[in-house]
């Protein structure tokens, strides 16, 4: 194997990466080109490019055809956001995690929601409402919609031993979706699952998520009051 097969792109990246976080390169300052920067990393010039792209598509590089590629003037910060599973988030805490289907109906969705999976709400599918628990504590109200038209198996699943969170995440790989996070006031059924006054404020993560192009579930959850979130930049 060359040297040049041995340099990878998360190599490549590393170093135009740190260039920029130590000011090698300014804020708007044009960057070698690419068949330059193969040469001196010692790789082929497909590797620089795919690792370019990379940085262009955080916000660190702003690339234009026929006129090369800058340091962004004011970089993107991107937050990275995990999607755990409620339990092992739940567990991580040193606590007990626990839940219980609470509602459990094939139902037509209503219209908003047929836009959002990209389905015709001429058959029904699967609605779940779901409370999850820490130390036996209501910890997060869901209210979730499963598309059995692209997941047919979720129609027999029992929910008795995985919660519909962690049963989807096991048998449905999904790779890509959206996220809306709001603040609410409590209605009186969020306050009784939760344990809350009503009109007082609780953070909801609206979620939905797709394989291919189909979409898979839209979720609503319902955290419990001063539940935190945390990411990083």
């Amino acid at each position: 194997m060359s040297r040049a097969e041995r340099i990878t792109w998360q190599a490549v990246q590393d170093q135009v990466r740190q260039r920029i976080s130590q000011r090698q390169w300014k804020p708007g300052q044009q960057i070698p080109h690419e068949a330059d920067l193969a040469r001196e990393f010692g790789c082929a010039r497909a590797t620089v490019n795919r690792a370019l792209r990379g940085l262009a598509d955080a916000g660190l590089l702003e690339r234009r055809r026929k006129a090369g590629t800058r340091v962004a003037l004011n970089p993107v910060r991107r937050a990275e956001f995990s999607i755990p599973l409620i339990r092992e988030e739940i567990e991580a805490k040193g606590q007990r995690f626990g839940f219980r289907v609470l509602r459990r109906e094939m139902r037509l969705p209503p219209p908003e929601l047929q836009a959002r999976l990209q389905i015709d709400g001429a058959q029904p599918i699967l609605y779940l409402q779901t409370l999850y628990t820490a130390d036996s504590q209501p910890y997060l109200f869901e209210t979730r919609w499963i598309n059995t038209l692209a997941v047919p198996s979720a129609a027999a699943a029992e929910f008795a031993t995985l919660s519909p969170n962690e049963w989807l995440v096991r048998e449905v790989a999904f790779d890509g979706g959206d996220f809306t996070f709001s603040a609410i006031a409590a209605t009186a059924q969020e306050a009784r699952m939760l344990g809350c006054k009503i009109g007082e404020g609780l953070l909801v993560l609206d979620r939905t998520t797709r394989h291919g192009a189909d979409m898979i579930t839209s979720v609503r959850l319902v955290f419990h009051r001063g539940y935190r979130m945390h990411t990083r930049i």
